[in-house]
């Protein structure tokens, strides 16, 4: 029975990701999709970064990443920094007009999230905090072995 139920529960995930996913393309005014938001906000929190460094940290492949940076540059949100000294070197990093639209990203995402949650009592909210944090300390011990 606890099979079934793990399968319904990361089922039910899936669909619940996904959809948020859809809900945030389809409505987001700016056309950029989820993970170069991620990228704009490790470039944000982080600073200017290689690409092969960012591929690894977003969990994309290198040659996704490339796609992915090249869309940011063109748009304006991001912008590609050359070494004088070794043109290999070459890092990614987000300007003004990226700044800008991480941040209404980050703000509708959170405005989106907030009417979902909305159908959550504010037990049912502290439940799943706790499950979600639990979850989160098990995903990082994982990762460290």
């Amino acid at each position: 029975m606890k099979n079934k139920n793990i399968f319904q529960l990361i089922h039910a995930t899936e669909i619940i990701n996904n959809s948020n996913i859809v809900y945030f393309m389809k409505r987001f005014p700016h056309k950029i999709g989820v993970t170069p938001v991620l990228v704009l906000a490790e470039l944000r929190n982080s600073g200017a970064q290689k690409q092969t460094v960012l591929a690894d940290k977003i969990g994309c492949t290198p040659g996704a990443m490339t796609n992915i940076s090249n869309k940011l540059v063109k748009a304006g949100y991001a912008v590609r920094k050359y070494n004088d000294d070794d043109r290999r070197h070459v890092l990614l990093d987000i300007t003004e007009e990226g700044l800008k639209v991480f941040n209404e990203a980050q703000a509708f995402g959170r405005e989106f999230q907030t009417e979902l949650f909305d159908a959550l009592t504010d037990e049912e909210i502290e439940q799943y905090v706790n499950i979600q944090d639990k979850l989160l300390a098990a995903a990082i011990q994982r990762n460290e072995k």
